[in-house]
């Protein structure tokens, strides 16, 4: 696939993809004859993966880490252990994200309770 086409799919712009590709937080593409990125499988795997965790907040340079040890395949216990730091982040974060709904619904049912009594 063209970079036209995988950042079409994957909503994200070309700029991105080569400055992901540029800061090692996709591993290199493979280019055709002409030297135009062509991402095959893997690479829009690793597209998806990284826009993956880069929605749900993860760190760039956590991620450059990680795909940094998977390059050289190496730091199989590093790896899983910034997994599991992302994961344990992404579980605060949504404890905090629970809290703030339940507060908005809370607010948002007395609004209208003192709508209803206004009525």
């Amino acid at each position: 696939m063209t970079i036209g086409e995988v950042s079409e799919k994957f909503e994200i712009t070309a700029d991105t993809l080569r400055y992901y590709e540029r800061i090692g937080l996709i591993p290199p593409v493979p280019r055709n004859k002409n030297g135009i990125r062509n991402f095959d499988e893997t690479a829009c795997g690793w597209v998806s993966f990284v826009k993956c965790m880069r929605l749900a907040g993860v760190q760039i340079e956590a991620l450059i880490e990680y795909v940094s040890l998977m390059q050289a395949n190496t730091g199989l216990e590093r790896r899983r252990n910034i997994l599991i730091e992302q994961r344990e982040k992404l579980r605060q974060q949504a404890e905090h994200l629970k809290l703030t709904i339940e507060r908005l619904d809370y607010k948002i049912e007395h609004y209208q309770e003192l709508i209803l009594k206004k009525s």
